[in-house]
C-alpha cells in the first residue's frame, strides 16, 4: 500500500452549516468534493495524527463509499486507530457515546438528519471534537478556511475493507476497528434508566407501544433495546430496517412525516404510547393515546421529573434550550430555582455549558432532546425517559402533560416552515424585519402589545464567544412571541421558519386548540413579514 498525493482545486461552497455540511448526493459524489472537506479535517485538528478517530453514519446514500474513502484517508494521514460502526453505521448519539467512552480525539459523522436520502436526496458529514459533540464555530471555520485554499489530499491506495464483520484489521500502520454500533450505546442507556421498572410496564401485557424508526438508523437500536431488553412485543419497532432511501420516506419524526406511528394512536385499539426518531437517531417526536407532546413540553416534563429517573435522581444542575423554543421550560427552572439559558439553534451552543456543568438536560422545538450523558441530541434517550416516567407515575402521557399544564401553566406552540423559497427573497424578508425592530417596541398589533424586538444574540457565558443574527424574536406583554429565523438544514433554497407562542396560564382555557389560540399571531406574523408577497407563498410547507 503506497499514500499518494492528489492535486485538487478549492471549491467554494463548504462552509458547514449548524449541523456540518449538506449537500445533495450528487454534489458529495462529484471528483474530489469529499476528499476536500475530509483533508481540511485532517489539517486543522493535528492531533488526529497517531490519535484515534470515531466513523460512521446513518446509513443513507453514498454512506459506504464515503467510510471506505475516509479510511484511506485516515491511515494515509497517520491516524493511529479508527473506531467504525459494523456496516459504516452509528446514530449521532451513539457516535457521541464512542467518542466520550474511549476517550478518541474525536469523530466523523456522516449523515443529513432528517433530511431525504437515496441517489437524489441529501448527504452530511460533520466533525464531533473530543467531548463528543458537534464542532463549534470555531473549528468549522478553520476547516472552512482551509477548505478554500487546499490545493492537494493524501490518500492510500488500497482495495474496500470489510465494514460488516466485527474485528481488527491494519490497513497500513493504522488499526481500524469494527465495532457493534448498538453495545456501548446500549449499556449507557441502562445505567441511566431503571430498565427492571419499564419491564413491569409490557411484562403486565396492559401497556402497548410503537416506535416508528422510518427505516432509518435508529432501527437496530431501538429492536435490541426494546424488544430484546425490555421486552416489549415483537413488532413495537417498525420501520426497523435501515435503508439507503429510507424506505422512500422524509425521515423527519413529525406530524406530517410519522403519520403511520400517528395513526396508531388514535381509534378503539390505540396504542397507549408511541414514538418516532429521524435519520441518524437525535431527535424525537413523543405520542400519547390521541395526544400530541409538542417537544418544547416534552423538555419541560424531563426537566419537571427528573428525579423520578435513576440517572438524574441526585437533581439537575441546569436547563437550556434553543431560542425558539417555547418558554416552558422557563418556569420549571424557575420553581426548581435552577439556571435556565437561550442559547441559538444548534446542538453545538449546549457543548460549553455542558461540560462546564452548567446544565444537564437541553432541548430544542426541532424535535431534539438530551442531557450531559452525551454531547448530541438523543432520540431514543428521550423516549426511554418517557417510558421510565410512565411506569413510575403510573398516569397516561395525556394526564402527566395536563397535570405539568396545571401547576406551570400551558405554553401553547406551533410552528410554520416555508421550505425551498428563493434565497434572495428571503434574506430580504429577514433585511426588511431587522430595519423594522427599533420601531417595533410599545406599538399594538392587533389586540397585542409589542414589549420587546430585537436581532438575538448570544454571548457564551463559558468561554465569552458572541453569535450574532441568530433569528428575530417579537415578544408581547403577555408572553406571547414570534420569532423569525431561516434555517441552515437544507440544502435547497432558504427554509423560512416561523414560530409562534401564546402562554395561558387559566386552568379553564388550557384545553383550546392550538390552531385556535395561535390564528391570531399566525394573522400578525404573517402580516407584518410580509411572507406572501416576498416569498410568493400563501400557506406554509409544513406546519407543526
Amino acid at each position: 500500500m503506497e499514500i499518494s498525493t492528489i492535486k485538487t482545486q478549492a471549491f467554494s461552497d463548504q462552509r458547514p452549516g449548524t449541523s456540518g455540511l449538506r449537500k445533495k448526493v450528487t454534489i458529495f459524489q462529484a471528483p474530489h468534493y469529499l476528499e476536500n472537506f475530509v483533508q481540511s479535517i485532517f489539517d486543522t485538528r493535528t492531533d488526529l495524527k497517531g490519535g484515534t478517530l470515531v466513523l460512521g453514519g446513518d446509513g443513507r446514500h453514498y454512506n459506504r463509499q464515503a467510510i471506505q474513502t475516509i479510511i484511506r484517508m485516515a491511515a494515509a494521514n497517520g491516524v493511529a486507530r479508527v473506531i467504525v460502526g459494523q456496516g459504516g453505521l452509528l446514530s449521532t448519539p451513539a457516535a457521541s457515546c464512542i467518542i466520550r467512552k474511549y476517550r478518541t480525539n474525536g469523530g466523523i459523522i456522516l449523515s443529513a438528519s432528517h433530511n431525504p436520502g437515496g441517489p437524489d436526496g441529501d448527504f452530511g458529514i460533520k466533525f464531533n471534537t473530543p467531548n463528543g459533540g458537534p464542532a463549534p464555530e470555531g473549528v468549522t471555520e478553520a476547516i472552512y478556511a482551509r477548505t478554500r485554499e487546499i490545493g492537494e489530499y493524501r490518500t492510500l491506495t488500497s482495495g474496500a475493507i470489510d465494514l460488516d464483520t466485527i474485528g481488527m484489521l491494519s490497513l497500513g500502520n493504522t488499526r481500524v476497528e469494527i465495532i457493534d454500533p448498538v453495545a456501548d450505546y446500549a449499556a449507557l442507556m441502562e445505567a441511566l434508566f431503571d430498565f427492571g421498572r419499564i419491564r413491569q410496564l409490557f411484562d403486565a401485557g396492559l401497556f402497548r407501544m410503537r416506535f416508528d424508526a422510518m427505516h432509518a438508523i435508529t432501527g437496530p437500536y431501538a429492536k435490541h433495546i426494546l424488544e430484546e431488553m425490555l421486552g416489549a412485543e415483537p413488532g413495537t419497532v417498525i420501520n426497523g430496517i435501515p435503508r439507503e432511501d429510507f424506505g422512500g420516506g422524509h425521515p423527519d419524526p413529525n406530524l406530517v412525516h410519522a403519520h403511520e406511528v400517528v395513526a396508531l394512536t388514535s381509534g378503539r385499539k390505540a396504542v397507549d404510547f408511541a414514538a418516532a426518531s429521524d435519520g441518524d437517531g437525535d431527535r424525537n417526536m413523543i405520542l400519547g393515546r390521541d395526544f400530541f407532546v409538542t417537544p418544547s413540553d416534552s423538555l419541560a416534563v424531563i426537566a419537571a421529573n427528573a428525579h423520578h429517573i435513576k440517572g438524574y435522581a441526585g437533581g439537575i444542575s441546569g436547563v437550556a434550550r434553543s431560542m425558539p423554543t417555547s418558554q416552558a421550560v422557563d418556569r420549571v427552572a424557575e420553581m426548581l430555582g435552577i439556571d435556565c439559558y437561550e442559547t441559538p439553534t444548534g446542538w453545538k451552543f449546549f457543548g460549553n455549558l455542558l461540560d462546564a456543568n452548567r446544565i444537564t438536560l437541553c432541548g430544542e422545538e426541532s424535535f431534539g432532546t438530551g442531557s450531559n450523558h452525551v454531547r448530541e441530541k438523543d432520540g431514543l434517550w428521550a423516549v426511554l425517559f418517557w417510558l421510565n416516567l410512565l411506569a413510575v407515575r403510573k398516569q397516561s402521557v395525556k394526564e402527566i402533560v395536563q397535570e405539568h399544564w396545571r401547576r406551570f401553566g400551558r405554553n401553547f406552540y406551533t410552528r410554520y416552515d416555508y421550505e425551498g423559497i428563493d434565497t434572495e427573497a428571503a434574506n430580504g424578508l429577514i433585511t426588511r424585519l431587522q430595519e423594522r425592530l427599533a420601531d417595533l417596541p410599545g406599538s399594538s398589533l392587533d389586540s397585542y402589545t409589542v414589549d420587546y424586538a430585537d436581532s438575538f444574540a448570544y454571548t457564551d457565558p463559558v468561554d465569552g464567544s458572541v453569535s450574532e443574527n441568530q433569528g428575530i424574536r417579537i415578544g408581547f406583554t403577555d408572553g406571547s412571541r414570534i420569532v423569525y429565523r431561516l434555517s441552515g438544514t437544507g440544502t435547497e433554497g432558504a427554509t423560512l421558519r416561523v414560530y409562534l407562542e401564546a402562554y395561558e396560564p387559566d386552568r379553564e382555557k388550557q384545553g383550546r386548540k392550538t390552531a385556535e389560540v395561535m390564528k391570531p399571531l399566525v394573522g400578525i406574523a404573517t402580516g407584518l413579514a410580509e411572507i406572501e408577497s416576498r416569498t410568493g407563498r400563501r400557506e406554509p410547507t409544513v406546519i407543526t
